[in-house]
């Protein structure tokens, strides 16, 4: 099968041909249709995340049909569409786990990162981890779910009741949690880079009702902030942002060092939190409520061999909404397997 490997942190990826994985005892193996590309795949391959599988495929927001199963995978039959996550598998015994919170589980590993992902024409996945994907969702709208929608509801969830919700950097993630935020009744107000007209402009677009410039106050207070930025000088800008008794949200994976601040504008009970990957739960509930809203995703595709042109791409923000890699025709017979 074709595959984008990563041999080394801080290089491309390279084109490899490579054997089709086989399914092992509750595992699925997947043909890829599509697959999403996420801030998290640019901090693994840029060595910003130390510990990857390597060499690694990465790619965790797949799309694809069922071929065949392992012993034991039963839930799905070949011919199944599913999406895969970032959370791959979890030991299911730890304190963790045990107590509703796998995604923090001591033993969990990561799709695209300890285990071979979805930058490539099949990908085997625990099928316990893998989620039905929505009906009316073509696989290039349907891959970002996966991650950018799946990280953005959980950090929405984390961000309690805010009526006026403020996101900082407007990326896959943001322009779907504006939608749902908009269908829970709440007021969104953007943050980009400074000067960034063009993606400003596309969070009024997606819903937000004020967008403006991450180094400025929003022009009345917020209930909470929601950063996806990996940029740690906007948890002041944040917290400045937030009003007495707000919640301030970090929602990646990779963030660069928080500066020092006056305690006074974390004063009066504002809170700082973290989100920290997915649990199954985040995804069927998610995954339940995007038909309804409906989340609509805005997608730039590429074919599997530019991966790197996309990873560079969203490195420097060249395109609104999310980037996602496509990988095979589903309509194509099936000619490996």
């Amino acid at each position: 099968m074709r595959a984008m490997m990563l041999e080394e942190p801080g290089t491309p990826l390279r084109a490899v041909d490579m054997p089709v994985p086989a399914p092992g005892a509750g595992q699925v193996l997947i043909r890829v249709h599509a697959c999403g590309i996420c801030r998290t795949d640019l901090h693994i391959v840029d060595g910003e995340l130390k510990e990857p599988k390597l060499p690694l495929v990465p790619g965790h927001q797949i799309v694809g049909t069922v071929v065949a199963t392992g012993e034991g995978a039963g839930r799905y039959a070949a011919g199944e569409r599913v999406g895969v996550p970032w959370l791959g598998s979890t030991c299911n015994t730890c304190r963790y786990c045990l107590s509703g919170r796998e995604n923090l589980c001591d033993s969990a590993r990561f799709t695209g990162y300890h285990i071979n992902g979805g930058f490539a024409e099949y990908a085997v996945a625990d099928y316990r981890f893998c989620f039905p994907v929505p009906a009316g969702y073509p696989d290039l709208q349907a891959a970002p779910l996966l991650c950018a929608g799946l990280i953005g509801y959980r950090s929405l969830v984390m961000a309690g009741e805010a009526e006026r919700l403020g996101i900082y950097g407007f990326g896959a993630a943001a322009h779907i949690v504006v939608q749902v935020a908009r269908f829970q009744g709440r007021h969104v107000y953007a943050f980009t880079r400074p000067g960034d007209i063009r993606t400003q402009k596309f969070a009024r677009d997606m819903g937000a009702v004020w967008a403006g410039n991450s180094d400025e106050l929003p022009p009345e207070e917020l209930d909470a902030a929601i950063i996806f930025a990996p940029a740690g000088e906007l948890v002041p800008a944040a917290l400045r942002a937030v009003a007495r008794g707000g919640v301030v949200v970090c929602g990646g994976i990779h963030m660069s060092d928080i500066p020092s601040f006056p305690y006074e504008i974390l004063w009066g009970e504002r809170v700082l939190r973290s989100v920290a990957n997915l649990t199954r739960r985040d995804g069927e509930e998610f995954m339940a409520l995007a038909p309804l809203i409906p989340v609509r995703t805005e997608v730039k595709s590429y074919p599997l061999e530019a991966a790197n042109q996309a990873l560079d791409d969203l490195r420097y923000g060249r395109f609104n909404g999310a980037a996602v890699l496509v990988i095979s025709d589903p309509a194509e017979q099936d000619r490996l397997v």
